[in-house]
């Protein structure tokens, strides 16, 4: 990760990040993990797959995850994204169901978010990579000092964002966001152990169209069908 393959815009708001040691240091943890024969996911070329689908001028939702999925086949660097032809893990089932539930949209067959990404949300993921089978494994490596510098740049630099916060963890990034310039939607966590705490009937995606058409921006057109 020497030189970054990370979309313009982005690359010149996280310039400061890019040059500070601790991004060097996160650099070389990953290249030592794969030389020691490691399995890191998302592959390489997908680490910054949310930033270079969706540039900074364009974003208009952020949608923060933990972590990339830690099994085989899944992350491909979109939060709560899996590749065309996966089947959508359980947190990803649910969401789908609350989409289904909110907007009357069909749940889609396919777990790839891509499309949302394209129209401007950023499908964020605090930890940037993670080791096979061993969730929250490079929380601590510096991908949260780099992803909370993401969500500063676009809270202080963007106006009337969407900021969907699924969890206690995704919601403690809420101290970073002026609610009196931007939207933010708090829910339990999609996944089978708490949606049923706060999740379902949440209405985030309705309630984010809303305020986006309220605010002269287009609205996100969320069916994947």
């Amino acid at each position: 990760m020497a030189a970054v393959k990370i979309e313009e815009s982005w690359k010149e708001q996280l310039a400061k990040e890019f040059e500070d040691p601790y991004f060097a240091q996160l650099s070389a943890f990953l290249k030592q993990e794969k030389q020691a024969g490691k399995t890191i996911y998302p592959a390489g070329p997908d680490i910054f797959r949310a930033f270079n689908t969706t540039p900074f001028d364009k974003v208009s939702v952020v949608l923060l995850g933990q972590d990339p999925y830690h099994n085989p086949g899944q992350a491909h660097g979109l939060s709560f994204s899996v590749p065309q032809g996966v089947p959508p893990p359980p947190s990803l089932v649910n969401i789908f169901k609350e989409l289904h539930q909110d907007t009357g949209m069909p749940v889609p067959r396919s777990g790839d978010l891509t499309p949302w990404a394209e129209q401007g949300v950023l499908l964020l993921n605090a930890a940037l990579t993670v080791e096979a089978h061993k969730a929250n494994s490079h929380a601590n490596i510096g991908w949260h000092r780099f992803t909370d510098a993401v969500i500063h740049a676009v809270a202080e630099k963007r106006k009337n964002i969407v900021f969907l916060l699924w969890g206690r963890f995704a919601q403690s990034k809420a101290a970073f966001i002026d609610p009196q310039q931007h939207l933010i939607l708090k829910a339990a966590h999609p996944s089978p152990l708490s949606a049923h705490n706060g999740f379902f009937g949440c209405r985030h995606f309705s309630k984010t169209n809303e305020y986006l058409a309220h605010h002269n921006k287009k609205p996100i057109d969320w069916n994947l069908s």
